[in-house]
């Protein structure tokens, strides 16, 4: 789908629901995102920024070693159970969001959540992923050497044959629960309790950062911008799959690129 440059600097036509204005429905969805914050990405922000604080307090950022997918147990198959538990929760998040908003009374597709459509979503899918993954690693780069992040272990170089089929599920995983809910769930809430297309953006965009703040300060900026990006592309387009899509393939590349040529990639950390 090609969208003209204009539209992403200007606010985009609303394709929301309406505000709600009864009393008791806005207090209701308040609520309802109150809880949702708790239980999804909302806490994962705050316990984010204490780590960021511990780290820094500890050994300071730059020094610190940070997994992203650490072994659960040293016993195997303790750890794929655990391993796919937490899989398992990410695709219940990502449904929570999506039920959260059918139950609402919306259409799934009119908040970009209609049946995914390959010949069309796949393409801005990886042009999305390429125009933030590249330049992702650069930013890795430079706020390693500046100290502003910590030292990233995306996925374990060693372990049993599951471990690859397992990265790929936590990749997807990743990225329905953190489009599906950050993006789409968070973006449309907001919209109808009152918030400018802008504000509710820039508010999904700030959550993304926060909860990568365990990773350090770069990641967090570098979040905040693919958030931006990646809130507006699904407001302009009303899409969500192809924000998926370019996720899910940054992280695949990321947890099983890293396993593969770890010993090549000293420069990230």
């Amino acid at each position: 789908m090609r969208v003209p440059v204009a539209a992403w600097l200007r606010p985009p036509a609303d394709h929301v629901p309406g505000t709600v204005t009864d009393p008791r429905e806005r207090r209701a969805l308040i609520l309802e995102l109150c809880i949702v914050g708790v239980l999804t990405f909302g806490f994962s922000a705050v316990s984010a920024i204490l780590s960021l604080i511990e780290l820094q307090v500890s050994v300071g950022v730059g020094n610190a070693t940070v997994a992203l997918n650490p072994s659960r147990s040293d016993v195997s198959a303790i750890d794929l159970i655990r391993q796919l538990m937490s899989a398992v929760r990410l695709y219940a998040i990502a449904g929570l969001g999506a039920y959260l908003l059918w139950r609402g009374g919306l259409r799934l597709s009119s908040v970009g959540l209609g049946r995914l459509r390959p010949r069309t979503d796949v393409p801005p899918g990886l042009f999305l992923a390429a125009l933030i993954g590249l330049p992702g690693l650069a930013l890795v780069a430079v706020a390693r050497a500046l100290g502003m992040n910590a030292h990233l272990v995306p996925s374990e170089t060693e372990g049993a044959w599951w471990r690859w089929p397992l990265y790929i599920l936590l990749a997807v995983g990743n990225a329905a629960a953190e489009e599906i809910v950050v993006v789409a769930y968070f973006i449309t809430r907001l919209r109808q309790l009152g918030l400018s297309a802008n504000a509710a953006l820039l508010s999904s965009a700030v959550l993304r950062g926060g909860y990568h703040l365990y990773q350090g300060v770069g990641a967090g900026l570098g979040n905040i911008v693919m958030g931006l990006v990646f809130g507006r592309y699904y407001q302009v387009t009303n899409r969500v799959w192809p924000l998926v899509v370019a996720h899910a393939v940054i992280d695949v590349v990321a947890f099983v690129g890293y396993a593969l040529l770890h010993r090549h990639l000293s420069w990230v950390g």
